[in-house]
């Protein structure tokens, strides 16, 4: 835990949550109802989304338990055809999109959230009344706990024997 928080942008969590971390944690100084990650939709963006995941669960895991603890989900693309603009925020959906009413559309690929403008962060990924929200569970948590735990523990069968596992599900690999 020392070396957690001698992280300059844990600490500052841990400062703006105003609860306290681990056995000195106290809901009732709650400062916020609801946290909310907020990550790009690509895989950088899932791995910093895995390793807040892993954060919370070891030091505020009482922020999932009493449902604080959501995560924002951005789209990865823009299609526009006329005056008609929709959201993807997977592949597979871009894919249904282009079958369904969007064929021939502009596809724009957002690269993370930084690459929206104001208005496009607002309109898919901030504003309450549209935005996407995933309540975070203990069960979550706890996988992402168990990837990180595999893929930078100190073992290296286990990380080696994930990566052989899912190797093939890898679709884009950013080197």
């Amino acid at each position: 835990m020392h070396k957690a928080l001698s992280n300059e942008e844990i600490k500052a969590i841990a400062i703006a949550l105003g609860t306290g971390i681990k056995e000195e944690f106290d809901i009732k100084k709650l400062r916020y109802n609801k946290i909310i990650i907020m990550t790009d939709a690509d895989v950088d963006g899932s791995h910093i989304r895995t390793l807040l995941l892993t954060l919370f669960y070891r030091y505020f895991k009482p922020l999932i338990e009493t449902g604080h603890l959501y995560i924002a989900q951005p789209p990865l693309y823009k299609l526009k055809k006329g005056k008609i603009v929709k959201y993807a925020y997977s592949d597979d959906e871009l894919k249904q999109l282009l079958r369904e009413d969007m064929e021939g559309a502009e596809i724009q690929r957002y690269k993370g959230l930084g690459e929206m403008n104001p208005e496009q962060l607002w309109e898919t990924t901030m504003n309450p009344e549209k935005r996407t929200l995933k309540k975070v569970t203990i069960k979550d948590a706890m996988l992402a706990d168990q990837i990180f735990t595999i893929l930078m523990g100190e073992e290296v069968e286990p990380r080696r024997e994930f990566i052989e596992k899912h190797a093939a599900e890898v679709t884009n690999l950013d080197i």
